[in-house]
């Protein structure tokens, strides 16, 4: 016992704590092009989630009349996403830890597109269902394993930027499948699914694997020719490799963690951190919101398809703008401003429900409704949507890496899930009050935000556990 906390104070003591480290220089002839085409054949898997998600919308009325399916029915098919992907939150760590981060996108990529044949070839709900399932199962690991890739590849100092691209692809792939949907029959939008996901098989043959993977499986060789490729041919990477190469010989003296072991002292702040904010993420209210923006605009009065494109439009545009800030404003600060639009955001909504149902200036409600999804999904897309997935990639050390990781997108799964299932039980209890509920959770995540979560920004992974472990 006392050798065991030995290695873990001189593992802490080993680095410098996060507010004292000092960023280092980056070598001017820095090649950073196998960083951005490795972030960009990852982030196909992101566009991949995305038009999973957006598949079910534009299709819903031609598919319940080709294959004669019920309302029930069809909701089964649409809501066994989220089962499909919590299986695939449960396993992804293990498969990410066992195969690698490339080999847990190479079957997340394959599960999929077998989930699309099975969709495009239906003709029964079986067949339907079964595809719905693996193409959840295969975002679920998605949804872990590329923030996690990206994060490792990556400078300190594009870390956040390029890890928020795959939020942005997400919201592209949603917004895409929406409008192409309405162009192209049900089936041949199963097989534009497709598409993103033969470019990631193809993509993984020329890019690197994750170094900091290929350390913790003692590949030497492999791991510095990866940091090489990564790099560039002219950069210095000697530091960067010790500090990684001390990191997983520090945690190679602990034992190996199993999912009950996360919940010791020392990793507790990990957790608390990661869990917190993906909880705060779905409970905040954005599937209820998303899911629904039709109805929502309709309920109050306002043209449900001008909305919902405006709608679309916004959350890319914003992503991508919070992608070019995010490693210079910071992740904290970002948070804080997108808890703060959420609680607005859904003020606002609750707002227009309340004046139009007990008619006090209820010709204000289509504006007010108009207004308060175009703050909320503002604010989410600023920072609520790609932050926790960032700093999700950053707070976990190697050794726990992918039980945490599993555990946290678990969680954030089964919020989606809950969230979405219980949204118009709320409606039913109270439309303005529903949204009351949802901008208290949004104060309480500020709170969380401010009191809990540091600022990772400008450090190295190492550096980010470090600190956490000695706070």
């Amino acid at each position: 016992m006392a050798g065991k906390q030995d290695v873990e104070r001189g593992g802490e003591e080993s680095r410098a704590p996060l507010l004292a480290a000092e960023p280092s220089k980056k070598s001017s002839n820095e090649d950073r092009c196998m960083v951005y085409l490795s972030t960009f054949v990852a982030v196909c898997g992101s566009y991949a989630f995305g038009s999973c998600i957006g598949y079910s919308s534009p299709t819903q009325s031609a598919i319940r009349r080709d294959v004669n399916l019920s309302l029930a029915e069809y909701s089964l098919f649409g809501s066994i996403l989220n089962i499909g992907a919590m299986i695939g939150a449960i396993t992804c760590g293990q498969i990410a830890d066992k195969v690698g981060r490339k080999g847990a996108m190479l079957v997340s990529s394959g599960i999929c597109t077998m989930g699309w044949l099975s969709i495009y070839i239906a003709e029964d709900v079986l067949l339907l269902d079964i595809g719905r399932l693996a193409t959840g199962y295969g975002i679920g690991v998605f949804s872990y394993v590329v923030p996690v890739f990206i994060a490792e590849i990556a400078p300190k100092d594009l870390r956040g930027a390029l890890t928020t691209i795959n939020q942005l692809m997400i919201v592209t792939g949603v917004s895409v499948s929406f409008v192409v949907g309405t162009f192209i029959t049900w089936r041949a939008l199963a097989l534009v699914g497709i598409v993103p996901c033969a470019v990631l098989l193809v993509g993984l043959s020329v890019i690197p694997e994750s170094p900091r993977w290929l350390a913790r499986q003692g590949k030497h060789k492999e791991f510095e020719a990866s940091l090489r490729r990564l790099r560039g041919k002219d950069a210095d990477i000697s530091a960067e490799a010790a500090e990684i190469q001390d990191n997983v010989e520090t945690l190679e003296r602990l034992p190996k963690e199993k999912l009950l072991d996360l919940f010791q002292r020392r990793y507790l702040s990990s957790l608390m951190i990661g869990v917190g904010l993906m909880v705060f993420q779905q409970f905040g209210g954005i599937n209820g919101v998303s899911f629904y923006t039709s109805s929502i605009f309709e309920a109050a009065g306002f043209p449900s398809d001008v909305g919902t494109i405006i709608y679309a439009v916004l959350q890319v545009i914003i992503t991508a703008l919070a992608a070019t800030f995010i490693d210079r404003a910071g992740r904290k600060p970002l948070l804080v401003i997108s808890g703060s639009g959420l609680f607005l955001g859904s003020l606002l909504l609750g707002s227009s429900f309340y004046v139009k149902e007990h008619g006090v200036a209820s010709e204000a409600a289509p504006a007010l409704a108009l207004s308060g999804v175009m703050v909320y999904i503002g604010s989410f897309s600023v920072g609520m949507g790609a932050i926790p997935w960032v700093l999700m990639s950053e707070i976990f050390p190697l050794n726990i890496k992918g039980a945490a990781g599993s555990f946290a997108t678990l969680v954030n799964w089964s919020g989606s899930w809950a969230c979405s299932y219980t949204f118009n039980f709320l409606m039913s209890w109270s439309t303005y009050g529903s949204f009351m509920l949802y901008a208290a959770v949004n104060v309480l995540a500020v709170a969380f935000v401010i009191k809990v979560v540091p600022e990772t920004r400008g450090r190295t992974l190492e550096q980010i556990q470090a600190a956490i472990s000695s706070s």
